[in-house]
């Protein structure tokens, strides 16, 4: 799904799709994203400590969610893109052993401003993970 090309503002509508991205959640993605986000909570990577919280196995920090909306969406609209704004809620947890699949669409379009702006919302076996929306200035 990486592109090598940055979408032109000109090019982009609302209405217009982004492609699904499924990205495996592993205790390996959970544990690395809270250690390089500095989340030393135990039930980012103690199995033990996350049951003795009620949850099943160690779960996924904001933090490493937010980066991973923030691939999504670059991913698609290239190297060139300028961040705005990223807004993101979370819901269902992010286990091991699931997937979560994101998927967007264009929601907005400002002229003067070259922004543009995506709904996202990453799902996995329960639900909604995240979503959100993400703002962009396009060349």
């Amino acid at each position: 799904m990486t592109s090598k090309k940055t979408k032109a503002f000109d090019k982009v509508l609302p209405g217009q799709a982004l492609p699904e991205l499924a990205i495996p959640i592993t205790v390996q993605l959970i544990t690395a994203g809270a250690i390089a986000t500095r989340d030393y909570f135990p039930g980012h990577h103690d199995k033990d400590a996350a049951r003795e919280l009620g949850s099943p196995h160690v779960f996924m920090n904001i933090l490493t969610t937010s980066g991973l909306a923030q691939r999504y969406v670059e991913d698609w609209a290239g190297p060139a893109a300028c961040f705005k704004d990223l807004k993101i809620k979370l819901g269902a947890p992010n286990y091991p052993g699931d997937t979560m699949t994101f998927t967007g669409e264009v929601t907005g379009r400002d002229e003067a401003s070259r922004t543009v702006q995506v709904t996202l919302k990453g799902k996995n076996s329960m639900g909604n993970h995240v979503t959100g929306t993400a703002t962009l200035v396009l060349p």
